[in-house]
């Protein structure tokens, strides 16, 4: 089932998600439910805070740079109660975009080479190490469980220049290619 992907300025984005249990309700389900909602967006990555879920899972397929590096052709993994232990080599600037922030590109720094314990849909443990493109869709998607966003990675300058798109963004203002869920505002009472 696709779910509509939570908008940039709901609070769901800014909390740490928290860690799943095994036998968590509804798990392969949601997961399920994620992959859906990623490949109907044409993602490459998506945690479950960004479809409402405030669970410390995320999801990847970075098939779609198989073109960029070899290695990515099924590169398709789910990471439940990840744990990046170690981040190395010298930070490079690559171009990237959220679908929490429809039509929103920023060039963001990141390490090169992580190695991230995760336990995949079964429930087994993995310690493995990445670098180059698969690194920073897993930092982009680890960032997210953490209740970071990657406008976060930006400047206070850059971020004031972006403000308006922002805005647009929280308040429904952009046309998004799927389904999105943005935050409600709270209504001011009159006394």
């Amino acid at each position: 089932m696709i779910l509509p992907i939570v908008a940039y300025g709901d609070p769901v984005l800014k909390k740490e998600a928290t860690p799943v249990e095994r036998d968590h309700p509804g798990l392969k389900e949601l997961i399920n439910n994620m992959f859906d909602t990623m490949y109907n967006a044409q993602g490459v990555g998506l945690a479950a805070p960004q479809v409402g879920s405030g669970l410390r899972v995320f999801i990847v397929d970075a098939s779609p740079f198989k073109q960029e590096d070899k290695r990515l052709e099924g590169f398709k993994k789910v990471f439940i109660n990840p744990v990046i232990v170690e981040e190395t080599g010298k930070e490079w600037l690559f171009n990237e975009g959220c679908l929490s922030f429809p039509k929103l590109r920023e060039d963001i720094w990141r390490k090169p080479s992580i190695k991230i314990k995760y336990y995949d849909e079964d429930f087994n443990l993995h310690e493995e190490k990445y670098d180059g493109i698969a690194a920073r869709i897993i930092q982009h998607e680890y960032d997210h469980i953490k209740g970071i966003v990657f406008i976060d990675h930006i400047t206070p300058f850059k971020r004031r220049i972006i403000k308006s798109k922002l805005n647009a963004i929280s308040k429904g203002l952009v046309n998004a290619d799927y389904k999105m869920k943005v935050p409600v505002k709270k209504q001011k009472t009159v006394g």
